[in-house]
């Protein structure tokens, strides 16, 4: 059977298929959760994807970048699936989803570290709920009879003091931009970004007036108009995804730089290639340099753990 390819978009999806005798291979970008940035097109290692600034209705909020897949070079190979912080990109052989990248260990995981303290949250409170930006956390109460708790004014003291909290983050889709951290009065959540940079704004070549970045940022707070109408940058929540550098209309007027990334160990010259093309070439370098530290202080410390060992047995 020859191999039969097949694209469809549609304003919810992008699919892609590669259908072969035995083997179904199918990507997946959902567009509701794409937020246009920059992440899987500097990733991808076939340079299959790209962005297109959508034309601006005069009036009406800026549009995000179009993502598109050209289906004549991609491979499937996943690299788009794992690097996106957003879960927006799936891929599939056979309707699973279980990477080879992943499993021959040729490509690191994103570390998304979300840490939440339930028993420090204060009973009343659904603030992480309802500040997230992509609605990506549901705050459960239930009492100590472990049915739901929908009015805790309804509640004696004592039962309010049993109540449990759940508070549960879609953590695949998220992007750990600490807005929930930031905004928890309890300081009960805590949160690694999984990219640092820095977001850097021209205010010489920022259109007064212009917001066509807020307008795509997918971080509440993360973009700001100043009160001289240029727009502002809180990196404590920015993400440095890139969504806002794709619809600047003016060049240069706005940078995204990411410096570091955080993932889990792996040894790979494909992760060391797209570490460039997501970083820089001289901050992939440093990383690798560390990595390279790291790994030699480990071995001295094991020979000196072995040497402990045997002059113990001397002993």
């Amino acid at each position: 059977m020859p191999l039969k390819t097949l694209k469809k978009d549609t304003a919810d999806a992008l699919t892609l298929e590669w259908i072969l005798q035995v083997k179904n291979y199918k990507l997946i970008l959902d567009r509701k959760r794409c937020v246009g940035c920059q992440i899987c097109t500097v990733a991808c290692p076939k340079e299959a994807i790209k962005t297109q600034k959508q034309p601006k209705i005069e009036g009406a909020k800026a549009l995000k970048a179009e993502v598109d897949i050209d289906l004549s070079k991609c491979n499937f190979c996943g690299v788009c699936d794992v690097t996106c912080p957003f879960g927006a990109v799936k891929v599939t052989l056979n309707g699973k989803h279980d990477l080879s990248l992943l499993a021959k260990e040729s490509y690191p995981q994103l570390e998304k570290e979300i840490a939440i303290d339930t028993k420090a949250c204060p009973k009343e409170c659904l603030e992480c709920e309802s500040t997230c930006p992509l609605a990506l956390i549901k705050v459960s109460k239930v009492g100590f009879d472990g049915k739901p708790v929908e009015d805790l004014a309804a509640l004696t003291p004592n039962e309010k003091k049993r109540v449990q909290i759940t508070v549960n983050v879609q953590k695949e889709n998220c992007p750990a931009c600490k807005v929930c951290e930031v905004k928890c009065l309890a300081n009960a959540i805590k949160t690694k970004k999984i990219f640092q940079g820095k977001t850097s704004i021209d205010r010489h070549k920022c259109p007064e007036g212009c917001h066509d970045c807020l307008d795509v940022c997918p971080i509440t707070g993360a973009l700001a108009l100043g009160e001289d109408k240029k727009v502002q940058v809180d990196e404590t929540l920015c993400i440095f995804c890139g969504a806002c550098k794709n619809v600047c209309p003016v060049e240069g007027a706005l940078m995204v730089k990411r410096a570091k990334v955080a993932h889990s160990p792996v040894h790979s010259g494909t992760w060391n290639k797209a570490l460039e093309k997501i970083t820089s070439p001289e901050d992939a370098s440093k990383e690798l340099e560390a990595q390279a530290a790291h790994n030699r202080l480990v071995v001295i410390e094991k020979r000196f753990q072995a040497e402990a060992l045997k002059t113990e047995d001397y002993r």
